[in-house]
């Protein structure tokens, strides 16, 4: 995807980025809502994970992960945005008429025909089970269990590759680096994870990191003394401690005073 980049001398739009051919246009029965507690509290409403919070609300997009329609042969009719994902996600118009959501791969354009089967070309987009791949084959949304649907290599820009076979298992190298074990019967989508750059993008703004859920970060000696062992007095005071602490140490008396004990 071809990133744009914003040369205004607005705040808002300054150095930041976007794709202008990936739309955000969901179809109603493959979406649903779903409840949103990311605030970073426990049960007792304690911040036990800072700077979360807020932004925007999202719709989950049903995503076909199982890849079971065999031998129909589908469509990409769109490239969308996905909420939830650093990954895009394409629609798909099957030959049977059903239509669903996958990962976008690398490469593909609006057009292209995608199948999953059995003796299916390895070509981009396509799903069949490890056996059919040869060795060096790159790969995404592959299974660890039969029938389950993809687990490994969904993120933004994630590839595996068939390294070995013996047996019944095949091996697989990850992006990473780990090598794991994976039963040839397995099944995965030939390619790469599309919007491989997805970790050089520029938001321009502080506003549109909160708009994802993160709140702004601080230093402890301008936060409240609620808030850190620093914070507290006015102007540029000094700490009033005579060693730096971090914030463990007022979580740790939160809990004990919370439990009914004695500080």
């Amino acid at each position: 995807m071809a990133k744009h980049l914003y040369k205004t001398p607005i705040p808002s739009t300054r150095k930041g980025t976007v794709d202008r051919q990936v739309k955000s246009n969901p179809r109603n029965n493959l979406i649903h809502g779903r409840h949103h507690c990311g605030n970073g509290r426990n049960s007792r409403g304690i911040i036990t994970a800072r700077h979360r919070g807020g932004g925007h609300k999202r719709l989950y997009h049903k995503i076909d992960f199982r890849r079971n329609q065999k031998d129909i042969s589908g469509r990409i009719v769109t490239i969308e945005y996905g909420p939830n994902r650093n990954a895009y996600i394409c629609l798909i118009h099957y030959g049977d008429g059903e239509k669903r959501y996958i990962l976008h791969p690398r490469g593909a354009i609006i057009g292209d025909t995608i199948v999953f089967g059995t003796k299916v070309p390895i070509s981009m987009g396509n799903a069949l089970p490890l056996t059919d791949m040869p060795l060096g084959t790159a790969m995404h949304n592959i299974e660890i269990t039969r029938g389950r649907g993809g687990q490994l290599a969904r993120a933004a820009g994630a590839v595996a590759k068939i390294i070995a076979k013996e047996g019944k298992s095949a091996t697989l190298r990850l992006l990473s680096g780990e090598v794991r074990l994976v039963s040839q019967n397995c099944l995965a989508t030939v390619g790469q994870v599309g919007n491989v750059g997805a970790n050089q993008k520029s938001l321009g703004t502080a506003g549109s990191k909160c708009w994802l859920g993160k709140c702004p970060v601080v230093r402890g000696v301008v936060m409240n003394p609620v808030d850190h062992p620093h914070g507290g007095s006015e102007g540029k005071a000094p700490i009033g401690r005579k060693n730096p602490q971090p914030l463990g140490v007022i979580l740790c008396l939160e809990e004990e005073l919370g439990k009914g004990k004695k500080i």
